[in-house]
This record gives structure tokens, C-alpha cells and sequence, in this order.
């Protein structure tokens, strides 16, 4: 199992989400952050007056799944997320050890 993180522009949230359902996809966590990279944040009139933005508006998205499903959540995520604009976001995928459903005490693969 694993976990795939995907940080992502704001706007893209629902169109990723959609995708992730289409192929099987079990559910998701949202999150809204604040970050930067390459773009190092930007400037912004704000009231007459201008500001500098450090930290720019992006969504982590989390999915908890099987194995088989790590490389077309990927592709899901880039495919629909893709800006061709710096800032468009990563992915990342690390492993998950151990999942458990509170509600019925599932383990592992039928926990997710």
C-alpha cells in the first residue's frame, strides 16, 4: 500500500477529484496549505497598496491505495492538474505500513 501526496493548484481540486473516482479511486483527503517553490510567491495590489505573497494557495491532496493503483493515480493527478505554468505542483509516494477501518477493525488492503 501506499500513500500519494499531490500538491496541486486550488482550481484544479474537483477535476482531480473526478478523475481519482473514475478509476477506482477510494477516497481522498483535501487540505488546503500554503507553499512555495520555483515561483518563490508574488506580488499582489492590495488596497493601493503592494504586497509581497511568500507563501502561495495550493490543495494537498492524500490518497491511500493499493500497489496496482500507484501509477494511474499519477498519471490521473497529472494529466488533470497540469498547468504547463510553473507552480502546477508535485507528487510524491511514499509507502503506508499499516491502515485500519475504526469502525469495522479492517486491516491492510480492505481497511482503504
Amino acid at each position: 500500500m501506499k500513500i500519494v501526496s499531490a500538491i496541486i493548484n486550488p482550481l484544479k481540486l474537483d477535476a482531480v477529484r473526478d478523475a481519482l473516482a473514475e478509476i477506482g479511486a477510494k477516497g481522498a483527503t483535501a487540505t488546503e496549505v500554503k507553499g512555495y517553490g520555483h515561483q518563490k510567491g508574488h506580488t499582489e495590489m492590495y488596497r493601493g497598496a503592494v504586497v509581497d505573497v511568500k507563501f502561495n494557495p495550493k490543495v494537498k491532496l492524500e490518497v491511500a491505495i493499493e500497489d496496482a493503483l500507484v501509477d494511474p493515480v499519477i498519471e490521473a493527478i497529472s494529466k488533470v492538474a497540469k498547468t504547463g505554468h510553473i507552480g502546477a505542483g508535485k507528487i510524491f509516494v511514499t509507502p503506508l505500513e499499516r491502515v485500519v477501518r475504526i469502525r469495522t477493525d479492517e486491516t491492510g488492503e480492505a481497511a482503504l
